[in-house]
């Protein structure tokens, strides 16, 4: 009888042992390393603006089960997206193009008034490899703003605003310049300019920001206006990356209209490194486009670690949506995180901590999350 209460005993302090290394929040486990790259973020938090969303993944038969952790998440607080909405671009532009008997991933084309000819695959394969804003600005041309927001808000990917293109001079113009669409070798066709509405300024918390920006080579000392810049929170960008990578987790109304052919070519877009699309390893290194994990080292990527993600940085916001699996321990998470780096709160001056601070803060959560997992396992 005693050797039973003692095994007994034995066993419950086992238990409670273990459910002691269990933390009941795994995001602000990570949050509370002190770790510097983490602390100094941790240790001045009003200054950062930080958001992010962590998600669990479990298997139970069939189904896959998500277990959202969030840090200051909040739709109503606005955060600069940057490149991250090269991400709905792309998705819209195949599902657009999976409604057309005229056109495919492979059709060349070029901008009117332009003069690279590409294709929807080769726009695609250069937003995931190296951010290239040209290649988002095509598709932008082919979908125009206002089809774009409406894929993605009838899939459930909302609140978004595809307000505008990156860095060209025509970024806010509401009417798309033409398609230059070749039929075949000699045989062109020009698609019609499509309209979408005029902009409605953002009514949101944050909206403007710091104490002042350059702009034209003046300083104006007062804060800076984002109230018509493209609007995509954590929240739209997380649900986005489910549905892609999970797509049979959701309603036949949230999925995209993809076809199994370009649903792989887009998953493997999103993880193909910059060195495999073409792209020089000294300039374009594996963690060119991956702040988590390895975002502050240019060492290669492990091969059986993936990343499926897009990156943004601009105005001093670094943000990244990414799906992690390791193929090697077998475990996988999907992490979304935002943090402002303007130390002097001045825009448009080129003086932010991305290299200093955001990237290495982004890098070790990405760290500090992925031990957790081996743990969890």
């Amino acid at each position: 009888m005693r050797f039973k209460i003692l095994f007994y005993l034995a066993v419950l302090f086992l238990f409670a042992a273990c459910a002691e290394k269990i933390p009941k929040d795994p995001l602000l486990a990570a949050l509370s390393s002190e770790h510097p790259k983490i602390k100094r973020v941790m240790d001045s938090i009003g200054s950062y603006e930080v958001q992010i969303r962590y998600t669990q993944i479990d298997r139970s038969k069939d189904s896959i089960v998500f277990s959202d952790y969030d840090f200051q998440v909040d739709e109503n607080r606005y955060f600069y997206p940057a490149s991250t909405v090269k991400f709905p671009a792309a998705v819209a532009a195949l599902e657009k193009l999976n409604e057309l008997d005229s056109l495919a991933r492979n059709t060349v084309f070029f901008i009117e008034g332009d003069t690279i000819r590409t294709t929807f695959s080769r726009s695609i394969q250069e937003i995931f490899a190296v951010s290239d804003n040209a290649a988002n600005n095509r598709l932008v041309e082919f979908l125009g703003q206002d089809d774009l927001n409406q894929r993605m808000q009838q899939r459930g990917v909302a609140p978004i605003r595809i307000a505008h293109r990156l860095s060209t001079e025509n970024a806010d113009d509401v009417t798309t310049k033409p398609l230059v669409i070749y039929l075949n070798d000699s045989t062109t066709a020009t698609s019609a300019p499509l309209i979408s509405k005029s902009l409605a300024r953002l009514t949101l918390d944050k909206i403007e920001k710091g104490n002042g920006f350059y702009a034209g080579g003046s300083l104006y000392q007062e804060p800076f206006d984002f109230a018509l810049k493209n609007y995509y929170p954590v929240t739209a960008q997380h649900e986005l990356l489910k549905r892609i990578v999970f797509p049979n987790e959701f309603t036949k109304d949230e999925q995209f209209n993809l076809s199994k052919e370009q649903h792989e070519f887009l998953l493997q877009a999103m993880h193909t490194l910059p060195k495999d699309t073409g792209y020089d390893q000294e300039e374009y290194y594996d963690s060119y486009g991956k702040f988590f994990m390895f975002g502050d080292t240019t060492d290669p990527i492990p091969e059986h670690i993936k990343i499926y993600n897009k990156v943004g940085y601009a105005y001093g916001t670094l943000t990244d949506c990414a799906y992690i699996k390791d193929l090697k321990n077998n475990i996988d998470f999907m992490v979304t995180a935002t943090i402002l780096v303007n130390k002097d709160g001045i825009f448009n001056d080129d003086k932010y901590e991305y290299d200093e601070i955001g990237i290495p803060f982004l890098a070790q959560l990405g760290r500090e999350l992925y031990q957790l997992e081996l743990a969890r396992k």
